[in-house]
């Protein structure tokens, strides 16, 4: 019988501590098997604080835990003294957009070429369901039950869009993981995230739509609905920066 999918091998086989419905699952096995394709002798990855915690358990690959926010200066020191790692940081955005946002934006504006993986849920998951830095005008969360307001809470942070803006990255896209179409295009920009670094082109950030059931207060398909019709309305999905099709 020919086999037509396998586990990546940069999976361990770890089960995931994930609530059901909630996207981590998809987007490691997309990481996993990018890193699988290229064939890299060495692999480093850093891991957040937040849901993705535990994420040294799941890849099989060296993995060093970073404090909070503190992902892509870590990530930086390691590639600087092993420039011939692939490495990444994987955050969430609690974690990237708001105690760690200083760190995400000199490592773009330095280009810095590392490859960053970044998962926006519109909430705090791990620690109980607090605004985020991305949640969105009207979404209610623990620390905003009425929902976030401009007047109380000001906009949520589009991180793509702001670090587009930089000369430093190399490429940046926002995708999601609402469906099957989409997860296929996720895993092509994740792909190339990958492969930018191994090209040595610099520094590369994918932003990926994430559900979180648990802290939305729904179940997994209607979580999914919700990143379709909610979530892909306020940070549209696409590429926001591609120095490669800027130079042609």
């Amino acid at each position: 019988m020919k086999k037509v999918f396998e586990k990546p091998k940069m999976l361990t086989d770890v089960p995931f501590h994930y609530c059901p419905g909630c996207s981590h699952g998809i987007v490691h096995r997309m990481v996993a098997s990018a890193i699988d394709k290229l064939n890299a002798e060495k692999v480093i990855g850093v891991a957040p604080v937040g849901c993705a915690v535990f994420a040294y358990d799941y890849f099989n690959c060296d993995m060093q835990e970073a404090a909070h926010g503190r992902a892509p200066a870590v990530a930086t020191g390691i590639k600087r003294t092993n420039p011939d790692a692939i490495v990444f940081a994987y955050q969430g955005d609690g974690d990237l957009a708001s105690i760690g946002m200083a760190e995400i934006v000199h490592a773009a504006a330095r280009s810095e070429n590392i490859t960053v993986i970044f998962i926006n849920n519109a909430i705090y998951g791990m620690t109980g369901g607090q605004m985020a830095p991305t949640t969105m005008i009207g979404q209610k969360a623990t620390t905003c039950q009425q929902g976030r307001s401009v007047e109380l809470n000001g906009y949520p942070i589009h991180v793509s869009e702001m670090l587009a803006q930089l000369q430093g990255p190399c490429y940046i896209e926002r995708v999601s993981t609402h469906d099957v179409k989409h997860v296929k295009q996720a895993e092509k920009a994740i792909d190339r995230a990958f492969r930018n670094q191994a090209e040595g082109k610099g520094f590369s950030l994918v932003e990926v739509l994430s559900s979180c059931p648990t802290n939305w207060g729904k179940n997994p398909l209607d979580a999914m609905k919700w990143v379709e019709e909610e979530m892909c309305k306020i940070y549209p999905l696409g590429v926001f920066k591609d120095t490669a099709k800027e130079e042609k």
